[in-house]
């Protein structure tokens, strides 16, 4: 018997491989970012672009960096790991209230559980000031975006981000 195969896509996604002749869908991954970002309108906009791009990338917030960090650790209100997992990625917006970005890089960075040290950290700011940008690098930000000004220019970086962190990319392999 022969095998047929159809791809299910929404857009150029690639979303299930249906097996007609057993009649099942193959897994969809979902890809977890953490957001980092006390403004609620702009997190807003953001969580709305990735639920509108049909990815398998699923966007988790928090408002300032100290629950960034307590997100990390599994700790407080986000101990449940089936419901808070680790993310892929960390989106970080540069200037926060207490615990900075910077602040929550230069934390990440430093921790000796490796899934933790070695997430990919991308710096999301409306600042373009050098000073931050090599401030961001040399605490080892994976990569450094400014907040584009329209909702369309925002709706094509995240769709190139979401392509190139989330199918592009080789991340680390999971640790034993």
């Amino acid at each position: 018997m022969v095998l047929c195969v159809l791809p299910v896509a929404i857009g150029s996604r690639l979303l299930a491989v249906f097996d007609r002749r057993r009649f099942r869908t193959a897994p969809l991954t979902i890809r977890n970012i953490l957001l980092a970002e006390d403004n609620a309108e702009e997190a807003f906009l953001l969580q709305r672009v990735f639920r509108n791009l049909n990815s398998a990338t699923r966007l988790l917030r928090v408002s300032n960096g100290e629950e960034a960090v307590e997100y990390l650790c599994g700790s407080g209100e986000f101990a449940e790991r089936e419901r808070y997992p680790l993310p892929s990625l960390l989106l970080l917006d540069v200037k926060m209230p207490g615990r900075s970005g910077f602040e929550v890089l230069s934390w990440v960075r430093t921790q000796e559980d490796r899934a933790i040290q070695n997430l990919p950290a991308v710096m999301f700011t409306n600042s373009r000031e050098e000073k931050d940008v090599l401030r961001a690098y040399s605490l080892g930000a994976s990569s450094y975006l400014v907040k584009p000004s329209t909702l369309d220019e925002l709706r094509s970086m995240m769709r190139e981000f979401d392509h190139y962190w989330m199918d592009l990319n080789q991340p680390p392999p999971p640790l034993a």
